[in-house]
């Protein structure tokens, strides 16, 4: 028989997440190491647990959804949300503008193939979630990445974002809060990011996932609040704020001039079809999730897990020669950089491949999230302080020893 050989459109797909460094890392595992695995943003892994009433929700909707949903997803559902976004000052949402998906993953997929052809540009954040990169790659699209500043924040660089764009691109994404780099967005920037949309007709997409996870008594921002006629298409989901990632409950919203976008709406609602819906018991606990999120908020206090988890983490890579960092504000992810001439780095994978095989520490490294140096790694500091501080002992004494 011939070779079966991948289609070609994989060809600039690229997902660093689950690379050669996690094969190795399954490898050691199977062999008897011990791994501190602190690459993944599943909070389950760590011990967090599903609040009761979640699940309880949950096992009542299996009983109930047994058939195929409305390719949207369910009525209940789609109101819960706009009410939601209602709170966040988004208005305007009618159901019809709500689409729940398994997960946020499979709705940013569907987004881009609906939009792009070849030759197509997207603006990309870089730092970014990888998915995004290679959504944009595999639906024929280019990324372009724009520079999130370190020295500000990790806020997007406006000026950067306006010397990238050509009659090419079609829309901009923004992901706030930030993973890899925890930022949260201020309002000035998304007002400013609304008005570059605005001057060149461009869709925003923005990927709010961890608008729940907000720390310091801080207030996460929706640019779709604020971005007028702009049509914006916004991204959530319960994985990370409700610790049910397995559930795979996501969601997006079309808002603003939903008419100067209604032939890309209706390509929309072709491949929503063609999945015919998202996880029936998943959406049902839409509703009761929305109304209440308190066990994750007690967390994100001082003297919550979160909180305390990663107030060590920060201080702990600060104070290692050679490592520093920008304090998240939001989500549990932590973006170091490295000192590479002090530590000889030049491949910022087969640093992370080392730090794995020396110090059993799983994280991953920054060009994976299409950074363009070799300067920095993420860390997920969902793990509790004890495990935390083995960790950043075996971080510490492989800098030392490089």
């Amino acid at each position: 028989m011939k070779k079966i050989t991948k289609s070609k459109k994989l060809e600039n797909v690229n997902y660093a997440i689950r690379g050669k460094v996690l094969e190795e890392a399954e490898r050691m595992e199977k062999a008897g190491f011990e791994i501190i695995k602190l690459n993944i943003g599943n909070p389950a892994v760590f011990n967090f647990k599903a609040p009761k009433k979640i699940v309880e929700s949950m096992k009542d909707g299996i009983e109930n959804s047994h058939g195929y949903s409305n390719s949207k997803g369910l009525e209940s559902a789609r109101k819960a949300i706009i009410k939601y976004y209602e709170g966040k000052n988004v208005h305007g949402l009618t159901p019809d503008d709500v689409y729940l998906g398994n997960g946020v993953s499979e709705l940013i997929q569907m987004t881009m193939q609906a939009l792009l052809d070849e030759g197509d540009e997207m603006l990309v954040p870089a730092p970014d979630y990888p998915l995004w990169t290679a959504s944009v790659n595999l639906a024929g699209g280019t990324a372009v990445h724009y520079i999130c500043d370190e020295h500000n924040e990790w806020y997007p660089d406006l000026e950067d974002i306006k010397s990238k764009i050509t009659n090419r691109t079609k829309g901009i994404v923004i992901i706030n809060p930030n993973n890899p780099t925890g930022a949260l967005y201020p309002r000035e920037i998304l007002e400013q990011i609304a008005q570059v949309a605005r001057e060149n007709g461009l869709i925003i997409f923005a990927d709010e996932i961890y608008d729940r996870l907000v720390f310091d008594d801080l207030k996460h921002v929706s640019i779709a609040s604020l971005a007028g006629n702009v049509p914006v298409v916004t991204f959530s989901g319960l994985s990370k704020s409700h610790v049910i990632c397995g559930y795979r409950v996501g969601w997006m919203c079309i808002s603003g001039n939903k008419e100067c976008i209604s032939d890309y709406i209706d390509g929309l609602n072709l491949l929503s079809s063609m999945r015919l819906c998202a996880n029936v018991p998943g959406q049902m606990v839409v509703e009761i999730a929305l109304k209440d999120c308190e066990e994750m908020k007690a967390m994100l206090r001082k003297g919550g897990r979160l909180y305390e988890q990663r107030e060590f983490v920060y201080e702990r890579l600060n104070a290692i020669d050679g490592v520093s960092v920008v304090k998240p504000k939001a989500g549990f992810y932590i973006f170091p950089k490295v000192d590479v001439k002090k530590f000889g780095i030049e491949d910022d994978e087969e640093f992370v491949l080392d730090l794995l095989k020396e110090a059993g520490v799983l994280v991953v490294n920054g060009s994976g999230f299409n950074w363009m140096e070799m300067d920095h790694f993420r860390v997920v500091f969902l793990a509790d302080v004890k495990v935390m501080e083995r960790a950043m002992e075996g971080v510490e004494r492989y800098l030392k020893s490089v």
